[in-house]
């Protein structure tokens, strides 16, 4: 007679063909008198350990068995991280923790492929694909951190499990603009671009200086491309730009830590054509190889203030220089003499000095704009640059 018992509890399972345990999952069966099986039908975790089959014979015989009961891993909610926002240069820290038999490895990924900043204790900094361990802890993270991860337990008992977890990382907006002063003809069009980076995602709008909300039309033609989690640019077209359009523009972005503007000069590029503004009182010619344009000094309009002669971003590079002659009431400009000899601008340590026939001299210049015509250098002037 062949009987079973579970060795560590002495509990006895079937003796011949009746089954002693109330375990309605146990069963026996036998191919002959000479071969027996015991069966245990959807196998628990407490089903694992020792089995003897014994026989009763004189002397009696047995022998021992182990079943080894493996599960899959699974995830313990209570201790594992959700999505998890932490601001810049603050510290991330985020968990998985894992079940199973035998005990799972907990790694980490990020989503993106791209690699994970660690840093140890020293605060030495290392760059991995993956990393090992149920806590992740990211240290003065910055913004490009920012992102899904991914953690993976495994033991070799399939399925492996994975878990997504986003890190967003907060931070006050920020905007680059390529262009500050942007020219073009009239009649043509023209696009303002801009660059955002922000988190949580700020709300993106153009104004016209001083003030006034620019809204989407035929004319002012307005996109928001989202580059990645936090960068986006802004571009604005402004169709066939008639005179009332140029001036100035500004790109504005706010999120819920603060908000950044940035301004953009939209000024005319004249066309071949030499083009001429007369007035009776005091006025500044600006010459070069490409014709002369006169100004009026006193003139404080949109027209006089968006004209910018051919090269006048030279006028304000680190190594420009302009030459000055006086010009008096409404007489021509008076060529250098020993009475009015030129004077000659540098930039110095960021100051303007002016130079004449008594050497340097102090003089306040100042421009009304970022990148703006140079006034109140002698009064009234003929500027040239060379």
């Amino acid at each position: 007679m062949v009987g079973w018992v579970k060795a560590d509890t002495k509990a006895i399972q079937a003796i011949h063909e009746h089954v002693i345990t109330h375990n309605h999952r146990v069963s026996v069966s036998h191919s002959d008198h000479s071969t027996w099986y015991l069966h245990i039908k959807n196998v628990q975790e407490e089903d694992r350990g020792q089995y003897m089959c014994q026989i009763n014979t004189d002397p009696m015989k047995s022998q021992m068995g182990f079943l080894d009961v493996v599960i899959p891993p699974d995830f313990i909610p209570e201790e594992t991280s959700g999505d998890t926002m932490v601001p810049e240069g603050g510290t991330a820290r985020v968990s998985c923790k894992a079940r199973g038999v035998p005990p799972p490895r907990v790694m980490w990924k990020r989503e993106d492929g791209q690699e994970i900043v660690v840093r140890d204790q020293t605060g030495a900094k290392s760059k991995v694909l993956t990393y090992q361990g149920e806590v992740l802890r990211l240290t003065k993270i910055s913004r490009s951190e920012m992102g899904t991860y991914l953690c993976i337990a495994g033991n070799n008992v399939p399925p492996t499990v994975s878990k997504r977890i986003h890190i967003s990382v907060h931070f006050h907006p920020v905007i680059q603009v390529p262009n500050q002063l942007v020219g073009a003809p009239l009649g043509t069009d023209v696009t303002l671009e801009c660059y955002v980076e922000s988190s949580p995602k700020s709300i993106n709008y153009w104004v016209k200086d001083p003030g006034e909300l620019i809204i989407p039309s035929e004319h002012h033609e307005m996109t928001v491309r989202q580059k990645s989690m936090f960068e986006a640019e802004m571009t604005m077209t402004i169709k066939n730009i008639r005179r009332e359009d140029l001036g100035s523009y500004i790109c504005v972005a706010k999120n819920s830590l603060g908000d950044v503007e940035s301004k953009i000069r939209l000024y005319e590029i004249p066309g071949n054509d030499r083009h001429v503004y007369q007035y009776p009182d005091e006025r500044i010619t600006s010459e070069d190889e490409y014709g002369t344009e006169i100004y009026d000094e006193d003139l404080d309009n949109d027209n006089m203030k968006n004209r910018v002669p051919d090269r006048a971003n030279k006028w304000y590079s680190n190594d420009a220089k302009i030459i000055v002659t006086r010009v008096a009431g409404s007489h021509p400009p008076i060529p250098p003499s020993a009475a009015f000899p030129f004077l000659s601008l540098e930039r110095s340590m960021g100051e303007w000095r002016q130079w004449g026939d008594r050497g340097p001299q102090d003089h306040p210049i100042w421009w009304d704009d970022p990148l703006d015509r140079i006034r109140g250098v002698v009064g009234c002037a003929a500027v040239r640059t060379i």
